[in-house]
Parts: C-alpha cells; structure tokens; sequence
C-alpha cells in the first residue's frame, strides 16, 4: 500500500521477522509484556518520536485495550481498530450480551447481571437448569472459565473464577449462563466502516479446541447450510450495527446439534485464523482494515462476497501434545523449513531458523494455511504441508495437526468443542501405525540404511577402498522397531530397493539425496514424505513418518558379504 511502518518490539525480540520487515523498529522495553507491549507509556513515545500517524494493534496485548484506544484518539493517532465504545460495548460479556438481545440476537439463556456470591451463584444455576458455564466478564482465551454440574461444583467454580479472573484480568466480576453440551464453535467475520455499511463475510469452523484455545480452523462449515449461515451472517451484522462498528471483528457463535445457535461474544480485532476467509473471500482483511480506519467506505456489498473454495488453517505451536494436547516447548530453532513447495499454501509466522521460542510469549509458531477448491483438496493438501514441515530444536504439535485432519471423524465433519477429549480420552499418544504401514516404514528405514552405507563407501564417486564384493545386490538386516526386531531383505536395482519384510515385499523408490532432512520416498506406488531427524555410525535412525517420530529403529546385518563391505561401518562384533 506504499505506507511506511515502525515495528516496536522488545529486547528479546530485536531480531524478530517483523522488526527486520518494518521501515524502522524501535525497543519498548524488557522481555515481560508489563513491561514492553503492554507498555503504553512507551508505545506511546514511540509513536511521538517517529511521528507515526496509525497504529494497528495486532492481534493480542492492547488489540481491544479501550484506554489505549483512548489515548491515541486524544494524541490524534488513527487506530486501526474499531472505536472506544465499540471495543468497552463488546469487550464486557455482561454488557454485550444485552446489547445482543437488543439487537435482536439469540442468546444462551443465564443471567445477565453480575453474580455476588457463591449462594446466589447456585441460586442462579439452578434456576437456569444444570450444567453452567461459570465465566469472567471481562475474560478470554479461557481464563476465568469453569462448567458446574451440580451445586457443589458451583460454589467452587465460582471461587476460582473469580480468583483467576482477578488475576488475568484486574476484574473478577463473573456471569453465569446455560451450558451447551456438544456445541459446535462457529464464528461470523464481520466488517464494517465509518458511514454506517457492514457486511458479513461468512463463517469460520473453529470448533477443534484444547482448554478453550483453537487448534484447527477452517472455512466454510461443513455443518452450516446456506439459511443457516445468512441467518447468523444477518445477526452478527445487526450486532455490529448497534455498537457502530468500523473495522474487522468476529462474533462467535455456539451452534448445538439441530443447528440452534447462540451468541458468545465480539471479538473487537483481527483474529488469528483470519487467513481462511481471505482465502475463500478474496479479500485482504488488513488492507479493508487501514482503508476504513482512514475513512473510506467499504468497497464491496453483500452479494459480491462469494465462497470460493475451502481453506483450513492448523496452529503449529512449540509444544508437547503428548502432554495435555500440548503444553509449551522452549528453545532455538537449530532448523526451520516452511513447506511453501507444496501448492497453495500460505504460512503466516513471526519466526525463521536461530529465533529462540522463549517462556515470555505465545509458543506459536506459525499458522499453516492450505486452501483447494473443495474441503478434500484442502485437506490433502494440508497432510501433505504438514510432512513437508522441518522444525527442529523444539517440540513441535505437528503429530497432533496430522491426525486430527486424517481423523474419519473430523473428515466426515462430525466434530464439537469435545472432539479432543473424546477421540483421545487417555490423552494424545501419535500415530497408530496399520501393520501396511508398519512394514512401508521398515521397508523405507531398511533402503535408508543401505543407500546410507553405500554412500559412505564412495567419494566423488569412487570407493574408498578397493573391495571384490562391493557390487553386493542383496542384504539381509535386522530392524529393531519399539521392542520388535524384524528382518528385512533388500535387493536394488537402479533407485528402486526391493525389500521382503517379515515375508512381505515392498518396492521403495527414492531420489536418495541423504543430505536433505526431508526423504521423499514411494512404497509401491503410494508417494511418501518422510523425515530422517538423526542417524549415527551404528545404524539407529530417528523417523517422523506419518507426523510421528519413530525411534531406536536400527537395522543390524547378518549377511556376511554384506559385512565384508563394510567392515568399518558397522558395530565391532562382526566377523569376516
């Protein structure tokens, strides 16, 4: 757009992506947020010295922040952003809930008014009917949430809510509403501007989740259905007429099972799984952002915004989802590949390889975005990005992104809030390998370990040394896999090994090229991307195949030929 931009940022992050992409960067402070992007005296500084004229606040930190808003109002700095009484209106459960009524916008039955105590919390709850959702007014990602089942559970939901609704947000006033069991997470992307338009930009299927944060995102919905959609569509609209609404922002939704759907709150920003409905819509939400905040008005009217395709968004997070679906993962990037070889994907990250993901901020990584002309494509697509992913240096989520969006539930659209917590009740535990793919995984570990020792005997395509049997065309191994040892016979011809593991044959065919950490293979005729994490001079390899790592997965020799060639390269109890 031809608009110079200063990035703030704080002392950690000083060789951030975003500080090397803006015109000028300037430090706000140390690492704690309190300290640096939550710092508005600082911030504000910033925008005095460069004598910047907007500021658009991202998505977290002070993005619905009514005070910061205020203050450049009265400093004359445009905010990329809706107003100050739109972000106070919506951004207080209590009050936007009575504004949604107003507005004529279903609501999930409960009580309106600020709860005092854990005895009118339970009075509450049993007039509305069990179970509750007990949560903070002021509150998001979350925090300050607890479902009560009976009234016991109510009077200790409501203590701890309180308690950490003070704690997260200075503010432990708390609602008590009608819980929906099984509720699908759907949101409506809005857009609005200055002289009195608003469009409704379709919907968002966010309903994969894990302690109330979203994991995978797509758009459109599989379960909504065109009345559905305009009748959600046509309500979030009149929301963000009666608050005057000017910029981006989301209404989030809870759709039940006979697609009853209910109003949960206005997010008065730009949302991280925005991508998608770019994707669909065409549009460049950041661009119809700064273009309203200047005050023009909108360029587009309802009927030409279309669904054209589908796009899934998944959060690659530095985390453990072998721990509670993820708990965080810190450390420095020792390597770091975006999959942007593979068709029609977007990756939008803050990161590249040597950035550190520090205990300071969001673990996130990236969002990886695949769009295709059909959820199917996308879909593919998005399996095959997340194979072609290299992040090392930390734990990464990738292994849970995978099996979600293989999961036939999730692929049959049959998915709720709970989709987590009841496909894995025992917690994540990574691919279950099929005995097909079990033996496409030996086969490929097998060719790995003989194109490797092959390798290693030539140089600049001459042997090292001079031995009779190095033409040898058959091997035989034993591959430890987890507790199981099998054998395997490789045979090869050209690039293609030929391998018979535990009776079975297997063609594996690969270009081979051992320096890349990716290995593209074919195991009889169904294309692969695996990747080799480490491998050492006594034959254990370390796999990701199929998201997961597999590891301890060491071919060992028995053929004495086979020993013969590579004495030197092999553990020391071998015997010519």
């Amino acid at each position: 757009m031809g608009i110079k931009t200063v990035a703030v940022h704080s002392d950690v992050d000083s060789s951030a992506v975003h500080v090397k992409m803006a015109d000028e960067a300037v430090c706000v402070g140390p690492a704690p947020t309190s300290k640096s992007y939550l710092n508005m005296d600082a911030i504000m500084e910033v925008i005095k010295k460069t004598r910047a004229q907007a500021v658009h606040p991202g998505y977290g930190f002070l993005s619905e922040n009514k005070e910061f808003a205020r203050r450049l109002e009265l400093d004359g700095i445009t905010f990329i952003g809706p107003d100050t009484h739109a972000i106070q209106a919506m951004g207080d459960k209590i009050e936007s809930k009575l504004l949604a009524k107003n507005a004529k916008v279903n609501t999930i039955p409960g009580f309106d008014g600020v709860v005092k105590d854990a005895d009118e919390a339970v009075r509450i709850a049993r007039e509305i009917g069990y179970p509750v959702m007990i949560k903070a007014s002021a509150g998001g990602g979350g925090k300050g949430m607890r479902i009560a089942w009976d009234d016991e559970e109510t009077r200790e939901g409501f203590r701890f809510s309180s308690q950490e609704a003070a704690s997260s947000f200075g503010d432990d006033r708390l609602l008590i509403e009608k819980f929906i069991d099984n509720p699908r997470h759907i949101e409506i992307q809005v857009l609005g501007d200055k002289h009195g338009n608003a469009l409704w930009l379709n919907e968002r299927e966010c309903s994969i989740q894990r302690r109330n944060q979203k994991v995978v995102e797509e758009a459109p919905s599989t379960f909504l259905d065109p009345e559905t959609r305009r009748a959600m569509g046509e309500q979030a609209v009149a929301l963000a007429k009666a608050v005057k609404y000017s910029s981006a922002g989301t209404v989030e939704f809870l759709v039940d099972s006979k697609k009853n759907f209910y109003f949960l709150e206005m997010n008065t920003r730009l949302q991280v799984e925005h991508p998608v409905t770019e994707c669909i819509t065409g549009l460049d939400l950041v661009q119809e952002m700064i273009r309203v905040a200047k005050g023009y008005p909108l360029r587009h009217k309802q009927a030409d915004i279309p669904i054209n395709g589908w796009a899934v968004e998944c959060r690659v997070y530095a985390e453990d989802p072998y721990k509670s679906f993820g708990l965080p993962s810190i450390g420095k990037l020792s390597q770091y590949r975006e999959p942007l070889d593979v068709p029609n994907v977007r990756v939008d990250s803050g990161i590249q390889q040597g950035s550190d993901i520090s205990i300071y901020y969001d673990p996130m990584i990236s969002k990886l975005v695949t769009y295709g002309s059909n959820r199917a494509e996308a879909l593919q697509r998005m399996e095959e990005a997340l194979d072609n992913y290299i992040i090392r240096g930390v734990t990464h989520n990738i292994a849970l992104l995978r099996e979600v969006i293989i999961h036939p539930r999730f692929v049959q659209g049959d998915i709720s809030t709970k989709f987590l917590p009841e496909v894995y009740p025992d917690g994540f535990k990574g691919h279950k390998l099929t005995d097909l793919e079990k033996r496409e995984l030996l086969a490929t570990a097998a060719s790995l370990y003989v194109a490797e020792q092959q390798r290693s005997q030539q140089f600049l395509g001459t042997p090292r040394i001079s031995i009779d049997k190095s033409n040898a065309s058959s091997w035989e191994l034993f591959v430890h896999l987890g507790d199981a040892t099998h054998s395997a016979i490789v045979s090869k011809t050209g690039s293609t090994f030929s391998v018979e593991v535990d009776g079975t044959k297997l063609n594996v065919t690969s270009e081979w090229n051992l320096a890349s950490p990716l290995l593209p293979v074919t195991v009889d005729g169904t294309p692969r991307t695996m990747q080799c994490l480490s491998r050492d001079a006594a034959g254990n390899i370390s796999i990701q195949f199929l998201g997961t790592v597999v590891r301890d997965n060491s071919p060992k020799l028995s053929s004495d030929d086979y020993c013969t060639v590579f004495t030197f390269h092999i553990s020391p109890d071998f015997s010519l």
